[in-house]
């Protein structure tokens, strides 16, 4: 008897967890996804500054260092 007892206990605690879970994770995961996308956006646009600012270096730099050649 105790048994049954102990598994109902274990499936209510399971059921209580599981929706604390999928309470907490539609709250936090629209405000976590943004978050992420801002930065992702951020650290792009600074990756494209970074490749710009080279190819304008190498084109100004880049071309008296190959006729040098």
């Amino acid at each position: 008897m105790t048994r049954g007892n102990q598994r109902e206990l274990a499936r209510a605690k399971n059921l209580k967890k599981q929706q604390e879970l999928a309470k907490g994770k539609s709250k936090e995961s629209g405000a976590s996804k943004t978050k992420r996308m801002e930065r992702d956006a951020d650290i792009m646009r600074q990756k494209q500054q970074a490749k710009q600012a080279s190819k304008e270096a190498a084109a100004s730099g880049g071309g008296a260092s190959t006729s040098k050649k």
